[in-house]
């Protein structure tokens, strides 16, 4: 039984998540696509023990890296004024040698609702209500993607050899989307319906899969797509853990295998 995922299926499921929307931009924010790579990530080299975030741009990178035409010029790069860092550009690079700015992100959203929106985006939230989906899109339009033409930035890249204006904006985000169990009237419109990886449900509503096995990743292993060669827990055993979370006002991601072997991935929200 396979206790810890590797980087390789860590790298595979990222790999196999689609961008978050497609062909028309969103807030005028406008998708660059990577291609997959055929080379696979190999984790020896890094023997650091880094977030998920941060591993989601290593990912991107190695998979830019496999592209005919693509020079980096700059990752993570620091904006200072005098020794404060006002923030970091993601990723500069040269694509047939036209500079482009690319923030990246990669979220898990779900679809709430416990209540009535304006507008569709909004009903995209986080896990535990701490972030969504219109707070990380006017954090990259109000903030990140203008950080390009802040004073500081414009002195930086002019050591690089490059100027401000010259550069071509674009995000790379993909997400993991899950909908409300047993709900099919979701509105998607712009956002990309094959994002949705699962569904979630209350953790009082938990007794309807007293007959499933459940799993817990860590948080590393939710890029993961889910395996049956994992160990299992039944439900008395899953009850108790799924307890500690929603105590602490937190909602696991969970993998879950019937009767058949089917499997699926959920969340199971405290809220």
């Amino acid at each position: 039984m396979q206790k810890e995922f590797g980087f390789k299926d860590r790298f595979k499921g990222f790999q196999n998540t689609p961008l978050l929307w497609d062909f028309d931009a969103v807030k005028s924010l406008v998708q660059f696509k990577i291609s997959s790579s055929r080379s696979m990530y190999n984790i020896e080299r890094h023997q650091k023990k880094l977030r998920l975030g941060k591993w989601i741009e290593i990912f991107t990178a190695f998979q830019l890296q496999q592209i005919e035409g693509i020079e980096f010029i700059a990752e993570n790069l620091q904006i200072k004024n005098n020794k404060q860092t006002i923030g970091e550009l993601d990723l500069l690079l040269l694509k047939d040698e036209k500079p482009i700015h690319l923030e990246i992100a990669y979220k898990f959203y779900l679809y709430d609702d416990t209540q009535e929106y304006s507008n569709f985006l909004d009903y995209w939230i986080g896990p535990n209500r701490t972030d969504s989906l219109v707070l990380k899109l006017e954090k990259l339009t109000q903030k990140q993607l203008p950080l390009l033409y802040k004073p500081e930035t414009k002195e930086t890249l002019r050591t690089l050899g490059f100027d401000s204006p010259s550069f071509e904006q674009f995000v790379n985000f993909k997400a993991q989307l899950f909908v409300p169990y047993n709900k099919s009237l979701i509105e998607f419109n712009t956002l990309n319906k094959d994002c949705v990886q699962g569904f979630y449900f209350h953790f009082s509503e938990i007794e309807l899969f007293v007959n499933y096995l459940f799993y817990i990743p860590k948080k590393l292993d939710w890029l993961v797509e889910p395996k049956l060669n994992v160990e299992w827990l039944n439900f008395d055993n899953t009850l108790a853990l799924l307890q500690i979370y929603i105590d602490k006002k937190q909602s696991p991601l969970c993998w879950l295998k019937n009767g058949n072997n089917q499997l699926s991935k959920c969340f199971i929200t405290w809220w």
